[in-house]
């Protein structure tokens, strides 16, 4: 891989390894030692050139070469190229690799003001993380509220409602133009004419898949690297997974997640598949996101509802969402409610899993009731 150092897992870089309440460790997919214990040769800041599928080789910046039987492609995604001007400035981050995390916490001192530009799920996470630090934090988005598109305007206005509680200056339905400054950045450019003073600047746009190498290649690429259900792409023997993989799901459809768990399950996936076991990769996709004390889950994927069904209430902070379409559940949200699905049995967003995965039609009155245990819906259908 590009970075150096060894494996590790990105959600803390936006909350606690950014406000310096944990540090990595945890988060390490294994420690150093195992890689040269089990004959795996770890290659860190690395990158590969070129991927000849012809030739079952890959040819990596410094010139080396390595051969490969079997080929899996993990690449991930890069932060998108924010093209506005005064966008490389000093004082200008996006975040996405250790270096980038502690370059943002050097500068972002108890009094200084942050804007941060966008705020879906990293921007919000570093907007509340920002402010959790003691600094004045501005947030400019192209939406009424964070994460809309994705959770409903309804369900988004009471996220807003958190991040102005807690202090955030939230700039709706504007976008950023440019940044302006000398050495270092000191003013924020929108749309709308507004010009917001700021010490420093973090950009969270989301990312496009680092499909680079592959170019040329036989690989067929759309939206990332296109996979069937069982992670193969177009080209024998050569396998792709987590956020750069645009799968077949079962359930879903083509679907390209760039999410925590479906990385890690996706690759455990992967690696059954180069060994023979082929098999549909079928998870229920659930990812979550800490958010000052609030804790927000989400399973499924729900491109467009028609419904959305609420267990609890805004009002309380304490509620389910269950998107649907054509009375089948498409997905969940879970804010401070719900369980962990990873690893709760017997928690609500489990048995949303399952209601997910079974596709069947049901009652907006049962899914309503907070008397019905979600689970016996799904024991009703089979």
């Amino acid at each position: 891989g590009a970075e150096p150092g060894i494996p590790f897992g990105r959600p803390p870089l936006s909350k606690t390894y950014l406000r310096g309440d944990e540090d990595l460790k945890a988060w390490y997919v294994k420690p150093a030692e195992w890689y040269g214990n089990h004959d795996v040769e770890l290659r860190t800041g690395s990158t590969v050139r070129q991927v000849d599928t012809a030739l079952k080789q890959l040819r990596l910046e410094s010139g080396a070469t390595v051969d490969y039987d079997k080929l899996v492609l993990c690449t991930g995604g890069r932060n998108r190229h924010f093209a506005v001007p005064g966008a490389t400035l000093p004082g200008v981050y996006q975040l996405r690799t250790v270096a980038e995390c502690e370059a943002i916490r050097q500068v972002a001192q108890p009094g200084a003001r942050a804007v941060v530009v966008g705020m879906g799920f990293i921007g919000a996470e570093v907007a509340a993380s920002l402010r959790q630090m003691g600094l004045e934090v501005t947030a400019v988005l192209p939406g009424a509220a964070p994460l809309a598109t994705v959770l409903g305007n309804e369900v988004a206005a009471v996220l807003a409602a958190i991040h102005r509680e807690n202090g955030v200056h939230l700039v709706t339905n504007d976008q950023v133009i440019g940044f302006e400054g000398g050495t270092w950045v000191e003013r924020v450019l929108t749309a709308k004419g507004a010009q917001l003073a700021c010490d420093l600047v973090v950009v969270g746009v989301g990312i496009a898949p680092a499909v680079d190498a592959l170019a040329g290649s036989a690989i067929a690429l759309n939206n990332g690297i296109l996979v069937n259900a069982r992670c193969q792409t177009s080209v024998p023997d050569v396998f792709a997974a987590g956020d750069v993989a645009n799968l077949l799901h079962p359930v879903f459809g083509r679907v390209r997640v760039e999410h925590f768990n479906n990385a890690e399950k996706q690759g455990r996936a992967v690696a059954r598949a180069v060994l023979g076991n082929l098999q549909a990769y079928e998870y229920i996709y659930s990812f979550w996101s800490d958010q000052y004390e609030h804790i927000l889950e989400y399973v499924g994927f729900a491109r467009s509802w028609e419904r959305i069904v609420l267990r609890g209430s805004y009002d309380s902070r304490k509620f389910l969402a269950l998107y649907l379409a054509q009375g089948i559940l498409q997905a969940a949200f879970g804010l401070n409610r719900g369980g962990d699905p990873e690893l709760d049995a017997d928690a609500e967003l489990r048995a949303c899993q399952d209601l997910i995965r079974g596709r069947i039609r049901l009652s907006e009155d049962a899914l309503a009731d907070d008397l019905v245990d979600l689970r016996s819906l799904n024991r009703a259908a089979l």
